[in-house]
C-alpha cells in the first residue's frame, strides 16, 4: 500500500497531465465551440421574427447537444469559485477555465481563509493538515511558538516566494508552508 502523501502526489501528477492534455487539445474543437456561441449571438441581429426564431432554435440545439455530449460544460460562478478554492496553492497553466483573463476582484484568489479538517504531526516541528476543501498542506520546521494544530481552527493562506505560502493558524503569527496534495 502506498503512503498517503505519495498517493496524493500521484493524483496531482495525473491531474496535471489531464490539464496539459486538455490545454493542448484540438484547436479545431475550441474554434468550433466559439463558432457555436458566435452563431447564437449573431441570431440577435436578425430583424425578421420568424428567421430570428429559426436561427435561435438551430443554434440552441447545437449548444445543447454539445453540452449533453460533454463537448462543452456550463459552470456557474459559485462552482468556479469553489473550484478555485480547491485548487488554491497549485501552480496551474492559465487555460481560460475561469474567465477570459480579465479577472475581477471577486474572482482573483491570492488569499484563502478556510478551516482545518484533520491534522497529523509528522515530526517534532512538522505538521501535515487537510482543509475542509480537501487540500493537504505541510509546515516543516515550525517554530516552537506555533501552538499545536487542531481540527476546526481557522487557517489563512497567502502566497509567498518560491511556490510557498504564508500560513496563519487561528490568529497566530504566520509560518511558511507548502501545498502537497
Amino acid at each position: 500500500m502506498l503512503h498517503p502523501v505519495i498517493c496524493n502526489f500521484c493524483k496531482c501528477l495525473l491531474f496535471g497531465v489531464a490539464l496539459s492534455a486538455a490545454s493542448v487539445g484540438s484547436a479545431q474543437e475550441a474554434a468550433t465551440q466559439v463558432k457555436d456561441f458566435d452563431t447564437l449571438k449573431s441570431c440577435r441581429t436578425i430583424a425578421d421574427n420568424a428567421r430570428r426564431l429559426a436561427c435561435f432554435d438551430s443554434a440552441v440545439s447545437v449548444v445543447i447537444a454539445a453540452q449533453e455530449s460533454g463537448d462543452i460544460r456550463i459552470v456557474d460562478k459559485e462552482a468556479a469559485k469553489q473550484t478555485r478554492r480547491r485548487l488554491f496553492g497549485f501552480t496551474l497553466p492559465d487555460i481560460g477555465w475561469f474567465g477570459d483573463g480579465k479577472v475581477g476582484d471577486d474572482q482573483k484568489l491570492d488569499m484563502l481563509e478556510t478551516t482545518i479538517a484533520s491534522v497529523s504531526q509528522t515530526r517534532r516541528n512538522s505538521w501535515t493538515f487537510q482543509t475542509q476543501e480537501g487540500a493537504v498542506w505541510q509546515i516543516k520546521n515550525a517554530p516552537s511558538r506555533l501552538r499545536p494544530l487542531q481540527p476546526g481552527q481557522t487557517v489563512v493562506f497567502k502566497q509567498a516566494a518560491l511556490n510557498s505560502y504564508f500560513i496563519r493558524i487561528d490568529g497566530q503569527m504566520g509560518v511558511k508552508g507548502t501545498r502537497i496534495g
